[in-house]
């Protein structure tokens, strides 16, 4: 990983016209190093800026932060690879082949969701197999469920190709899209579209599980996210040889081969801002960089909250970001054992008692459940280097309440993390506590502390319909000039998908450096 910093020195000044001749090259500076701001970085490269990646961990990465430990390589969060073309487009605009950097490796199947009895459902891409598993589960639903991943296309076919890499910056960008996504039915929920098409209620859980990944509550989410069941159909799920981190490697020696660079170690205690102009950033030791434009892929919420001074924001005030909904949380406990568990699947979700009445603590009541479901994830099921010889690494992760839940997690970690090994010992990992070798945690309080993230949510803003597409912080801020958003927090919203989306739009948004020079030349 690399972890470059930037020297001490005087405040750093952005270079400036001069009567040698024209301006130096337009300067831009990405707040934050996951996945929305590399892929940003690498479309500002690519249009012409020089680009500065400032990142506060010590490593880049930011929720797709590498953990190593005792032999063992733990990917801190994402691990579902979806829509690779997104990846490789980035690749293509520094003249480059993703696949002589990272080797992108199929899951079959997908997931393999384990239900409460100890029933399981193979989810997969395979049109016969997923039939077949359809049938075997549910029987009188094979043609509803036909249906659903006809309504699945449908709404990806507007809501991700048409309406994905575009910006909502005005309310009649959203009224345009509207009759569309009222056609497709966007006014429900997850759950409700899928119950319309199937009546079986563990097959509705099959259908609907996924908006957890992106933070949703199917119960409560828009169904534009049904679009995830067509996207992982026409896309398949991949994993990264060597972990995701492989592709933040990749990402970050792509910035640095157009001129770019990622500094690490290195907070933004602001965004400065003049005559309601973003100017460039003060880090957290008092140093001002300047910079032509600023891209935030910090948390949007956070961004204006704690970045941002009050005076400069009309629409983002501090009572409109408290009153906002959020995501729910995570608990994560990454651990590797002394065996393999060749059963185990790449991807299991284990489910609990409870579906609906676990949602409902989780983000409405804020309440922290006795019972949980859980997301296993097993990479050495493909990739074995991820850990010892004859060893296997997991991380378990439990959607939670956010931080408004007023739980203390440094009282309440370890024995969470215990009711987890428990309940992991008695359905998929037998003689689990004695087969450890080691282990670490993630928890909400890691989420707002680390990762600066609002209320500790793990995935910002709550995608709800009154607070999707331009209902989101726009990726051109609405309060301040040549400031721009990305990641989860913004439109498209949380996943991969979305986050590479994102940066996709500063195309359309972000100025070309070649206007901004000519423009300070005259």
């Amino acid at each position: 990983m690399l972890t470059t910093t930037i020297p001490a020195a005087s405040p750093v000044q952005a270079p400036s016209a001069s009567a040698a001749g024209p301006r130096a090259q337009p300067e831009a500076i990405v707040i934050g190093s996951g996945f929305g701001g590399l892929a940003a970085a690498v479309r500002l490269g690519a249009r012409g800026y020089r680009v500065t990646v400032l990142e506060k961990l010590d490593a880049p990465g930011g929720r797709a932060y590498v953990h190593r430990q005792d032999g063992f390589t733990f990917d801190a969060g994402p691990t579902v690879i979806t829509a690779p073309f997104l990846f490789e487009e980035l690749w293509a605009l520094c003249g480059r082949r993703m696949a002589d950097d990272v080797d992108l490796r199929p899951v079959a199947p997908f997931y393999r969701i384990r239900f409460d009895d100890g029933t399981t459902f193979d989810y997969s891409g395979d049109e016969q197999a997923m039939r077949a598993e359809v049938a075997r589960l549910a029987p009188d639903d094979v043609r509803g469920y036909e249906n659903f991943l006809k309504a699945s296309e449908a709404i990806y076919k507007v809501g991700f190709e048409q309406l994905g890499h575009v910006p909502f910056d005005h309310w009649s960008d959203m009224a345009r899209a509207l009759p569309q996504l009222v056609k497709l039915e966007g006014y429900r929920t997850v759950y409700s579209l899928a119950s319309k098409h199937v009546r079986d209620e563990r097959l509705r859980v099959v259908l609907t599980f996924q908006s957890l990944l992106v933070g949703g509550n199917p119960f409560a989410t828009t169904s534009v996210y049904c679009l995830i069941a067509f996207l992982e159909r026409r896309w398949g799920v991949h994993f990264a040889m060597g972990g995701t981190g492989s592709l933040v490697r990749g990402l970050v020696s792509l910035i640095e081969g157009q001129g770019g660079c990622v500094r690490c170690q290195q907070p933004v205690a602001e965004i400065t801002v003049h005559d309601g102009r973003a100017t460039g950033v003060r880090l957290a030791d008092g140093r001002t960089l300047r910079a032509d434009v600023v891209v935030s892929n910090a948390d949007s919420a956070w961004t204006y909250r704690h970045l941002i001074a009050p005076e400069h924001r009309r629409r983002w005030t501090n009572r409109r970001i408290e009153k906002a909904r959020y995501s729910m949380s995570l608990f994560v406990w990454y651990f590797g054992t002394r065996r393999q568990y060749p059963e185990v699947a790449h991807h299991t979700i284990a489910l609990g008692p409870r579906y609906r009445p676990l949602l409902t603590d989780i983000f409405e009541r804020k309440h922290l459940a006795e019972d949980f479901s859980l997301y296993l994830h097993r990479p050495t099921a493909t990739d074995p280097s991820l850990a010892p010889q004859g060893c296997d690494a997991f991380y378990v992760l439990s959607p939670v309440p956010h931080l408004q839940s007023g739980t203390d997690w440094q009282r309440q970690a370890e024995p969470y993390r215990l009711a987890i090994q428990q309940r992991l010992q008695a359905t998929l990992l037998p003689d689990l506590e004695r087969q450890i070798v080691t282990s670490r945690m993630l928890t909400p309080q890691d989420f707002q502390d680390r990762l600066s993230s609002f209320h500790g949510a793990a995935f910002g803003l709550e995608p709800v319909l009154m607070q999707s597409a331009w209902f989101r912080p726009h990726n051109r801020s609405e309060d301040i000039d040549r400031l721009y958003l990305v990641g989860a927090g913004t439109h498209p919203g949380a996943g991969l998908p979305g986050v590479l989306s994102s940066a996709r739009i500063l195309d359309t948004v972000v100025p070309h450096a070649d206007s901004l020079a000519l423009r300070h030349a005259n």
